[in-house]
């Protein structure tokens, strides 16, 4: 349908129906690309790393979906394909204070500026950039639990197809880190394509249900967007948080003789003390997440 080249320093706002892809290629390869979208018809609902991040790891790929924030908390584009295996979202994007302050450069290209550059076609301003999901970029966490930025092994042509599960505003842009490992010590050329999804690709992308916990602005006891900046307050608020006053309950629970001393010689006394109650509710929801989030037993 269209297609185009990202200079480096730059970013495009491409407007992405659902059931469109959009292709981010490799030119000369080892070049990262930060990535951002909003529902093209509310912009308020926009990608979120963080829980994309709870869901799939540090690394999503092929497969994962990238999704909104909360409260709205759905698929906005779907991962088709990903040649290079590459992609992180643990790091912030890169921006002027951070070249400034740490590399003592205050004017360089920087993913904060581009992408702000980029949205403003749409009338967005640099307040609504948000956390980036960095496509081709080699991250990790070493044994000390430090995070890292390796160089990466894109090649020319490798690519990432982006499915449009929703309408949403697409915002790609060539990371502007030359001095570092995220594009190899360079910036350089990406391409980009969109064309219409085939329907065994649309057939590959998981269904998604909304649930009542998936809110949107007509469930929100405030939906106005507000158009000053300065905050004051709203001398009507009554507070109405969700369950509260919270209420408590004791609930007794049998144990066989067994099934106490197995509590004795697994029970975190060092979290608890003497309170078995809590040292039964912990093993409880450990073996849960172990069990049904597949999250390690500790």
């Amino acid at each position: 349908m269209s297609e185009c080249v990202l200079e480096p320093g730059t970013g495009k706002a491409i407007e992405l129906l659902k059931g469109q892809v959009l292709r981010i290629e490799q030119v000369e390869g080892g070049q990262c690309v930060d990535f951002n979208c909003f529902n093209l018809h509310d912009y308020k609902e926009f990608m979120h790393t963080g829980r994309t991040r709870t869901l799939y790891g540090l690394n999503p790929g092929k497969g994962c979906f990238m999704w909104s924030a909360p409260p709205r908390e759905r698929p906005l584009v779907y991962i088709l394909e990903d040649t290079a295996g590459c992609n992180d979202v643990m790091f912030p994007r890169c921006s002027a204070a951070l070249y400034e302050t740490v590399y003592g450069m205050p004017v360089h290209t920087n993913c904060q500026d581009i992408q702000a550059e980029a949205q403003r076609e749409y009338g967005l301003t640099p307040d609504d950039v948000h956390d980036s999901f960095n496509l081709f970029m080699r991250t990790g966490v070493d044994a000390a639990g430090n995070l890292f930025i390796d160089r990466q092994a894109s090649k020319p042509g490798d690519f990432v197809e982006l499915l449009a599960v929703v309408d949403v505003l697409a915002v790609p842009n060539v990371c502007g880190a030359d001095v570092m490992r995220t594009s190899n010590f360079s910036i350089k050329p990406v391409k980009l394509s969109v064309r219409t999804a085939s329907a065994e690709e649309l057939a590959r992308v998981p269904p998604f249900t909304p649930g009542q916990g998936n809110r949107t602005p007509a469930d929100f006891r405030n939906s106005r967007i507000k158009a000053d900046r300065e905050l004051k307050r709203d001398s009507s608020y009554a507070p109405a948080f969700t369950n509260v006053p919270i209420e408590y309950r004791d609930y007794p629970v049998a144990l066989s003789n067994d099934e106490y001393q197995l509590l004795q010689s697994l029970a975190r006394r060092d979290l608890y003390g003497d309170d078995e109650g809590a040292a039964l509710r912990d093993i409880l929801f450990s073996w849960w997440e172990a069990r049904f989030l597949n999250r390690p037993a500790r």
